[in-house]
């Protein structure tokens, strides 16, 4: 399993309440992605550049997908922009690669479920038992963009440090994008908030 797959099995584990907003979990899901493929060596990064490493020694079809949209030649993407641009719809295409790979399951109880109105969870697998023992275990890249996106399932303990600093600049970008995105949001209320009171004259 990588990274981001193990990461929409623990949002699709957690209570409804703490579930993350689909479009932050795609840029947590695309961080992922960024740190599997810097532990494959199928990019690297010059700055804050990435500059990928032909052939992408990598084995998941998601992920492919993810290395072969790195721009192959200078000037290289910024790790924020590449996010934003691979982010897009992110976790609907997990969800669809889950469903085809027959890792979701329909619940018999009716409960609100975030990611589809069929209340679909993931299916008692290898791959859902490894992503939780990952998470339960703190191990540190799937803590941190576990905590990123509200599911940290313990708040008070500090965050296990994460010690490669190209891992480090890709979480750092995570970081900022969904501040980015969480500033947006809240513009778009006020915006939204300001046109409700002109229709009502107020």
């Amino acid at each position: 399993m990588t990274t981001p797959r193990d990461l929409l099995i623990v949002a699709m584990d957690t209570d409804a309440g703490r579930s993350p907003e689909r479009g932050d979990l795609a840029l947590a899901l695309a961080g992922g992605e960024l740190i599997d493929l810097l532990s494959a060596q199928a990019v690297t990064l010059d700055g804050d550049r990435l500059v990928p490493s032909p052939p992408p020694a990598v084995t998941d079809h998601l992920l492919e997908t993810a290395a072969s949209t790195v721009a192959a030649e200078a000037p290289y993407e910024s790790v924020g922009d590449w996010l934003w641009r691979r982010g897009r719809g992110l976790t609907e295409t997990y969800l669809a690669a889950f469903e085809a790979e027959g890792l979701l399951t329909r619940q018999r109880r009716h409960r609100w479920m975030p990611f589809s109105a069929g209340q679909t969870a993931p299916a008692d697998s290898p791959a859902r038992r490894s992503a939780v023992d990952r998470h339960s275990s703190r191990e540190p890249v799937l803590t941190a963009l576990a905590a990123a996106v509200g599911l940290d399932d313990e708040p008070g303990q500090d965050a296990p440090d994460v010690e490669d600093d190209a891992v480090a600049t890709v979480l750092a970008a995570v970081h900022d994008a969904l501040r980015e995105l969480d500033a947006e949001r809240q513009r778009r209320a006020v915006e939204e908030a300001a046109a409700d009171n002109i229709r009502r004259g107020e």
